[in-house]
C-alpha cells in the first residue's frame, strides 16, 4: 500500500461517525474484557489455593505489557483496523490480511462463546430458558440478533449501549468486593499452594487459566476511525482499562475465596451466587442478573468488533468491496450481519456437545486466534523500536514471550484446528488480493 493510499484511507471515516471518546473506548474494551471468565474462575483456581492470586498478577502483567504495546502502536495511526494495520505496516499485506482474518474469527468465535455463556446463566436466572440443548441454543441465538439489531443502527448507539452495560455489569463485582471486605474471613483464604506444585508450574498453569479472562484488552483500537483524537483518545483507554481489568479480578478472586470456604469453593458452580448468599434471599438474583448483564456487555462489544476488521480490510482492497458498504447509521451492515449469522451458525453446529463442551471449545479457538494477533502486535513494535526506543524493545519482547507461553497451553487439537484456519486464510489472500483499494460509502 503507498503512502498517498495510507493518507487517503486516513481520512476516509466520515467526520460525523467519529463519535467515540474516552468513555466509550474504556466502555469497549472494559466490556468486552468483563464477560464469562471471571465468573467462573474462582472455581476453576481454588485447588490451585492462593497462589493463584500470582498467576493473575502475572496474567496482568501480560495485559497491560500488551496494552502498551498497543497503545503506543495505536500512536502511529489514525486508520481503523488495528492489529491489521500494524502488521500491515510492518510485514506486508500477506501478514496483515492473516492477522484480520485471524482476529475476525477469535470474535466470531467468542460472540457464538459469549452467547452460550450467556443463555446458560439466563437459564440459571428464568430456569425455563435452560430446560433443554434446544432451547438454550435459541436463546443464545436470540442474544446475538437483539444485539446485532442494536449494533445496526448507529455507531453512536452501540457505543452508548456497551458502555451502559459495562458500568451496569461493574456494580454486582464491587457489591461483592464491599461484602468480602466487610462480612468476609481471612481465614477461609486457601493454603498458598495445597498440591505442592512446583511454584513455576502453578504459576504457569494458572496464568493460561486466567488469560481467556483479559482477551478484547485490544478492543479500543480497532474502530479508530470512528474515535474522536485516536492517537491521544485510544492508547489513554486502552491501558486504563487494562489497568481496571487487572485490579478488578485480583480484588474480586480474593473476596470470592473470603467469601466462601474452599471445600465448598472447590466444587462450586456458581461461586459468586454462592458469595452472595450473605446479601440474604435476594442477594443469588442480584448476581445472576449481573452475570447475564456481563455476558450481554461482552456479547455487544464483540458484535461491534465484528464488523470493523472486515471493513478496514476491504478498504485496502484486500476483501471485496461490499464489506465497505455503510448504512444510514454508518454502520458496515453486510459485515456485521455476515459475522453474526457465522457466530449463530458455530453456535448450533457446537450445542450438540452441551453448552460446557460448546463454550470450552469456543472459547478455546478464540483465545488462540487473538494470542495470535497479539504475539504479530508484538513483533511490529519490536521492528518499529529496534533501533530508536531499546526500553520498547525491552517491551515488546516480553510481550511477545507472554502470547506464546499462553498459546503454548492451547493444546494440539486447537493448534491444530488452528492452522488450518490460516491456511484458508492464505486461499482467501490470493484470490483477493487483485482487488483494488475502496472508499467507504453508505
Amino acid at each position: 500500500m503507498t503512502d498517498s493510499s495510507k493518507q487517503a484511507v486516513d481520512s476516509i471515516a466520515p467526520r460525523e461517525s467519529r463519535v467515540m471518546g474516552f468513555w466509550q473506548c474504556w466502555g469497549m474494551s472494559v466490556g468486552v474484557m468483563v464477560g464469562s471468565g471471571i465468573f467462573l474462575l474462582p472455581t476453576v483456581l481454588a485447588p490451585f489455593g492462593s497462589i493463584s492470586l500470582l498467576g493473575w498478577v502475572a496474567t496482568s502483567i501480560g495485559a497491560i505489557l500488551l496494552a502498551l504495546i498497543l497503545g503506543r502502536l495505536a500512536q502511529k495511526t489514525r486508520r481503523s483496523g488495528g492489529p491489521y494495520v500494524y502488521a500491515q505496516e510492518a510485514f506486508g499485506d500477506l501478514t496483515g490480511f492473516l492477522i484480520a482474518w485471524g482476529y475476525w474469527l477469535s470474535i466470531v468465535f467468542a460472540m457464538a462463546a459469549v452467547s452460550v455463556a450467556f443463555a446458560g446463566y439466563l437459564g440459571a436466572l428464568i430456569p425455563a430458558l435452560g430446560s433443554s440443548n434446544v432451547v438454550q441454543a435459541l436463546v443464545a441465538g436470540a442474544g446475538i440478533w437483539v444485539l446485532t439489531g442494536i449494533n445496526l443502527r448507529s455507531i453512536s448507539e452501540a457505543a452508548v449501549v456497551q458502555l451502559a452495560l459495562t458500568v451496569l455489569k461493574l456494580i454486582p463485582l464491587l457489591v461483592i468486593i464491599g461484602l468480602a471486605f466487610t462480612s468476609g474471613s481471612y481465614a477461609n483464604i486457601p493454603e498458598f499452594n495445597p498440591e505442592n506444585r512446583s511454584v513455576v508450574s502453578a504459576l504457569a498453569t494458572t496464568a493460561l487459566l486466567t488469560m481467556w479472562a483479559f482477551a478484547g484488552v485490544e478492543a479500543a483500537v480497532i474502530p479508530a476511525g470512528n474515535v474522536v483524537n485516536p492517537r491521544r483518545t485510544i492508547p489513554r483507554a486502552v491501558i486504563s482499562a487494562a489497568l481496571t481489568v487487572a485490579a478488578l479480578y485480583i480484588l474480586v478472586t480474593l473476596s470470592i475465596m473470603m467469601l466462601v470456604p474452599v471445600e465448598k469453593l472447590v466444587v462450586s458452580q456458581a461461586p459468586f451466587v454462592d458469595a452472595a448468599q450473605k446479601l440474604g434471599p435476594w442477594g443469588s438474583g442480584f448476581i445472576a442478573l449481573g452475570v447475564v448483564i456481563a455476558t450481554a456487555g461482552g456479547l455487544n462489544g464483540n458484535i461491534f468488533l465484528s464488523a470493523q476488521m472486515p471493513m478496514a480490510v476491504a478498504m485496502d482492497g484486500l476483501a471485496p468491496k461490499r464489506f465497505t458498504k455503510l448504512n444510514k447509521g454508518n454502520v458496515p451492515s453486510f459485515s456485521l450481519l455476515l459475522s453474526s449469522f457465522i457466530a449463530t451458525c458455530l453456535l448450533l453446529l457446537n450445542f450438540s456437545d452441551g453448552l460446557v463442551g460448546a463454550f470450552t471449545f469456543l472459547i478455546s479457538m478464540s483465545t488462540l486466534a487473538v494470542l495470535t494477533v497479539y504475539a504479530i502486535s508484538a513483533l511490529a513494535e519490536l521492528r518499529s523500536s529496534w533501533r530508536s526506543a531499546h526500553g520498547w524493545v525491552f517491551v515488546a519482547l516480553l510481550s511477545f514471550a507472554y502470547t506464546i507461553l499462553a498459546a503454548a497451553g492451547s493444546g494440539l487439537v486447537v493448534l491444530a484446528y488452528g492452522l488450518i484456519l490460516f491456511i484458508i486464510g492464505i486461499v482467501f489472500f490470493y484470490a483477493f488480493k487483485r482487488l483494488k483499494p475502496v472508499t467507504l460509502k453508505q
